[in-house]
């Protein structure tokens, strides 16, 4: 479906939001590139600052890896499923930013972004991943911290922001043109697959709500092939 969009081009009614949003979104301060840069050197400056860390790293706290890495699939699927898809007394701007402005600039029969300008559509934005850090990541770190060992605190950092990261990637690639590299990556054929269904107007609210690796969506009885 992405290929097809890419040939024809968009329909008017997305061509005609997208050029709205740009005009009133993205200002011509916006450097798209920047932006993915960043969001990749803080999450990767993070993660290694967890690995320098770590000190004679038990058996027992190995297991953080597997589990946080679960945690943080759950985390994405009821957030995606929930706020992001539901109006939420608190979260409505995350309502708003993905629900009313992600899926109207991009459907499943225009799934492309054209140019760097429109990564603001597919990106959390910089404020936001900063927030996520010293709001979720570094406090939950600390409280891991002082109720199992340093390691584990440290482990469990690095693999949530590693997951976001990789969410980020990946809804990246998703929305990536589909004769580029990105898109012909193992796995990411059936990947994009499920995440472009999600972006049918009749299946948003229903099906795969997983950006990354569809265990919620499996173990809740919402993953949909087509």
């Amino acid at each position: 479906m992405a290929a097809s969009a890419n040939v024809s081009g968009p329909p008017n009614t997305v061509t005609a939001y997208r050029q709205a949003y740009r005009r009133q979104h993205v200002s011509p301060h916006y450097h798209g590139r920047f932006h993915l840069a960043f969001t990749v050197s803080a999450c990767l400056a993070v993660i290694a600052g967890c690995i320098a860390g770590l000190a004679d790293v038990g058996p027992w706290e190995w297991a953080t890896l597997p589990l946080t890495f679960v945690y943080a699939n759950l985390v994405e699927y009821f957030g995606h499923r929930g706020p992001m898809h539901h109006p939420r007394a608190g979260l409505k701007v995350i309502f708003e930013r993905h629900a009313g402005q992600h899926h109207r600039f991009f459907r499943d029969d225009a799934m492309a972004f054209d140019d760097p300008g429109d990564y603001k559509a597919v990106l959390f934005p910089p404020v936001l991943i900063v927030f996520y850090m010293v709001a979720f990541a570094l406090p939950a770190g600390l409280l891991i911290g002082w109720l199992f060992s340093a390691n584990v605190a440290l482990l469990f950092v690095a693999t949530a922001v590693g997951y976001f990261l990789n969410y980020e990637l990946l809804h990246f690639a998703y929305h990536a043109p589909a004769n580029t590299i990105l898109a012909r990556l193992p796995l990411m054929e059936r990947l994009r697959r499920l995440h472009t269904l999600h972006h049918r107007p009749e299946l948003m609210q229903r099906y795969n709500f997983n950006i990354t690796y569809p265990i919620g969506d499996w173990l809740f009885g919402t993953l949909y092939r087509g």
